[in-house]
């Protein structure tokens, strides 16, 4: 087994480690039952997890202001992803939970702007300024993908893919960890690896210090 490589860089704020199929990613182990919430999206409209009840309903955690996420999102993986998934019934939520005045954050209206400009293709984009829904789910970066099943369970819980990099060069050489867990609901199996050891930034908190926006 490989030796799990972590780089803590505090101050960016960025986590970046070498996913393995071993680790855990947080207290949401696969298998155990997806907390419900109700967040509003970019439009003031609420949503609420428990409402698509028999979906397979994909969770990324995100921040356009992180170099790790907005790769992803600026190379257009993470829309890619979005618009193939959500094609064939899959709900796609994104969620940010960055605090007011940190990094990543921004008012609905901005959301809307990012949103395009990224070319965000979510079936919503949900706002968590509190932290609160970040926090239930254990969420420690963005970003960090959970998949939750047709029963209402945590099926996968990690990382995007298998390389932390900010260089969308990586993409082509990297495993898809979520994508491959999804492949496998949609077929009917189960995800392997079911969880991997997020990477990214760390999620902006109130009273996380160092990440005011400036």
């Amino acid at each position: 087994m490989k030796t799990l490589i972590l780089t803590l860089a505090l101050a960016a704020g960025v986590v970046a480690a070498t996913p393995r199929a071993s680790a855990q990613a947080s207290s949401l182990s696969p298998g155990s039952p997806a907390p419900d919430f109700t967040l509003k999206d970019t439009g003031g409209k609420d949503v609420t997890l428990s409402s698509f009840k028999g979906k397979i309903v994909a969770i990324d955690w995100a921040n356009y202001e992180c170099p790790f996420d907005r790769m992803h999102y600026a190379s257009g993986n993470l829309p890619g992803l979005q618009k193939k998934y959500t094609g064939k019934g899959v709900v796609w939520l994104s969620i940010h939970s960055s605090a007011p005045g940190k990094e990543g954050y921004f008012t609905a209206e901005e959301m809307k702007e990012e949103n395009a400009r990224y070319g965000t293709a979510s079936t919503a984009v949900l706002l968590d300024p509190t932290g609160a829904v970040a926090r239930l789910y254990g969420a420690k970066t963005t970003p960090h993908l959970f998949v939750v099943g047709t029963d209402g369970t945590i099926q996968y819980n990690g990382a995007i893919d298998s390389v932390p990099s900010t260089d969308p060069k990586s993409l082509p050489d990297a495993t898809p960890y979520a994508a491959t867990a999804l492949d496998a609901l949609l077929t009917g199996g189960k995800p392997n690896p079911a969880a991997t050891q997020p990477y990214g930034c760390s999620i902006k908190f109130a009273g996380t210090p160092g990440f005011d926006k400036k």
